[in-house]
């Protein structure tokens, strides 16, 4: 498998107007990340809701996913549980799916207990021959919120790891110094915590980042000129990112599907996961901030 590279947008969960799972709307945003020139596809993590979905709509989702991909792009799973036999289970369900790698939390409740966590990652790894696992680093509550030493000390000890999510804050320090620490031993760090920081971690040795999914194309783009050594081209069109991404650290996947929605991908916005809602103030911000990006987009502009 050539290592993972640019841009692998984290898929929301669609929701039907009742509440439950929608794979046909998951379809059309598989067909919108690889119509944006998505390097591959994440599915699911924290910007999907994973939380609340039960194991076996996780599992149905997964596998219309990789139905609906059917190979066009690596499908990284998202693995994650406190539980190591219930992530090795997640990771079944993915490869089956056809997933190339398994990205899995470092849990909250393992602290920065450097053992604890290579034990439970060397489980998973004894449950999952062959795969290649993604250790996602993300900041208390949510995960551990490893240091940079921590995270090399853990893939040191499970070769299996072979990718590092690392969206601790600063991010771009923290890539630079799990890389160092590494030594060259991992096939790559790639950002998460929504591209806020994308442009600093990509300086610092980033092979990619992993955002939510709604404007998946303007972050294609803005690999592609970084890596074309466009950098003034970039950092214009990433200055331009950053209003929408400061509201969508704030009200995550409500953002994330009505931007979804008003791009004509998404027929609705329901969401099951606690957090703000918008109201009619916010709506209206958010619509003027799409009227701004809209040129950037290189196809489905809102309407």
């Amino acid at each position: 498998m050539a290592p993972l590279r640019g841009v692998f947008p984290v898929l929301p969960t669609p929701f039907t107007e009742a509440g439950a799972p929608d794979p046909a709307a998951l379809a059309r945003l598989v067909d919108f990340a690889i119509e944006a020139g998505a390097d591959g596809v994440v599915y699911p993590g924290m910007a999907s809701e994973v939380e609340t979905l039960s194991a076996a709509e996780r599992a149905q989702m997964v596998a219309a996913l990789g139905a609906r991909l059917a190979g066009r792009r690596p499908l990284v799973v998202g693995a994650s549980s406190p539980d190591p036999e219930q992530s090795a289970a997640r990771i079944a369900e993915g490869v089956a799916a056809g997933a190339v790698a398994a990205m899995v939390m470092a849990p909250a409740k393992l602290g920065q207990d450097v053992s604890a966590h290579a034990a439970f990652f060397q489980a998973i790894a004894a449950a999952s021959p062959g795969v290649a696992l993604m250790l996602q680093n993300a900041p208390a509550p949510g995960g551990a919120g490893l240091s940079p030493d921590a995270v090399a000390a853990v893939s040191a000890a499970v070769p299996e790891i072979r990718y590092v999510k690392e969206e601790t804050l600063p991010c771009g320090q923290h890539v630079a110094k799990i890389l160092a620490a590494t030594g060259g031993r991992l096939d790559g760090v790639l950002g998460g915590a929504g591209a806020r920081f994308i442009l600093d971690e990509l300086a610092r040795g980033a092979c990619g980042t992993m955002p939510a999914a709604e404007i998946t194309d303007v972050h294609v783009q803005l690999w592609r000129l970084w890596q074309g050594d466009e950098v003034a081209a970039a950092r214009a069109l990433y200055a331009a990112t950053l209003p929408l991404l400061t509201q969508q650290m704030v009200f995550r996947w409500r953002l994330t599907k009505h931007v979804l929605m008003r791009r004509g991908i998404l027929g609705n916005t329901v969401t099951r996961a606690a957090g703000s809602a918008p109201d009619d103030g916010d709506l209206a911000e958010w619509d003027a901030i799409l009227a701004v990006l809209a040129p950037a987009m290189a196809m489905h502009r809102p309407r």
